[in-house]
């Protein structure tokens, strides 16, 4: 089979950076609208029989991306494809994977029904906001992990004796594989959420004094969590207070949230585009275009994948 690229319009430009890395380009596809406003997709590449990658991050407005993203894995599905993959870099209402009140949905197993019904056979995605996810799916899903692309860079910035901080007691797995990757101490700040948009940091747990200290999590979006765990850090004497995250949802409050916090630097991922109004100096993004693209090449090839989303794994920095 050959194999072939394509993406919708959620993050084009990393879907290039993808393609560039392991040496093709995008497939030409035109995505349009329709009178009414309904979306309007078709294959200008023939696929009949080809390996079809298909690269749309379910971020926000979630509900036009992942709708388009359906189309585009139908489109394909009917037009007789060798094999779909729906490559998704960040995956889109991940945080409803549990009926945790009366009476509400479980978006993400929906979501994970959608995907396969439209016609993905298989799901390669990076850094799931809950990992039993993977369960919801009965095809292939590759989750790999941003933690090599960021350490490589934290280990340029951070003193040796730093130390790796879980802002709340749900990241406290990914922080412990990160302090692990450093080689650094380890700490967890208490969180309790008040609403959707805002938490309370209660206390912390861990030697920080005058010690660098990065916090680490999978997403943000209004910097709240991170936000109040770097101020208990600062309260505690901490030195320099950075903060590390696979994907920047950021809004415009999260933004000025950041900006107000004791937090030197984010480092992020471009897995979600980053819009002109969030560009800013406390940013630094970085790409993981070249690991994705690599998942890509081993599973168009037949080869094994399992090394890229084992955590220790700092091969694509």
């Amino acid at each position: 089979m050959d194999i072939k690229l394509f993406t919708g319009s959620a993050h084009p430009e990393l879907a290039r950076r993808i393609a560039a890395s392991i040496g093709t380009h995008l497939g030409e596809l035109a995505i349009g609208r329709f009178p009414g406003g309904e979306i309007s997709v078709k294959y200008d590449d023939h696929v009949r029989g080809d390996d079809v990658f298909i690269i749309q991050p379910t971020c926000s407005p979630p509900n036009e991306n992942l709708m388009e993203l359906l189309i585009l894995l139908d489109a394909a599905r009917r037009a007789s494809c060798g094999r779909i993959t729906a490559v998704l870099p960040f995956f889109g209402y991940a945080r409803q994977d549990r009926k945790d009140q009366p009476r509400v949905p479980i978006t993400a197993k929906l979501v994970a029904n959608l995907l396969v019904t439209a016609g993905a056979e298989r799901i390669l995605t990076m850094d799931l906001h809950a990992q039993q996810i993977q369960g919801f799916f009965d095809i292939p899903v590759d989750c790999l992990y941003a933690a090599p692309v960021l350490v490589g860079h934290l280990q340029k910035t951070l003193h040796p004796d730093a130390v790796v901080v879980a802002p709340d007691s749900g990241s406290v797995k990914i922080a412990q594989a990160y302090a692990d990757m450093l080689g650094a101490g380890f700490a967890v700040v208490a969180k309790r959420r008040v609403s959707a948009t805002q938490v309370a940091s209660s206390h912390l747990v861990g030697d920080v004094n005058g010690r660098d200290c990065v916090l680490v999590d999978d997403l943000t979006a209004t910097a709240s969590t991170l936000a109040q765990a770097a101020e208990r850090l600062a309260e505690a004497g901490a030195g320099g207070i950075y903060a590390a995250v696979s994907h920047c949802c950021l809004t415009l409050e999260g933004l000025e949230t950041l900006r107000r916090s004791p937090i030197r630097q984010l480092v992020v991922t471009d897995s979600v585009p980053l819009a002109a109004e969030l560009q800013d100096p406390k940013l630094q993004v970085l790409s993981v275009a070249p690991l994705l693209g690599e998942a890509i090449r081993r599973i168009h090839e037949g080869l094994s994948v399992s090394s890229l989303f084992r955590l220790e794994a700092a091969h694509y920095v």
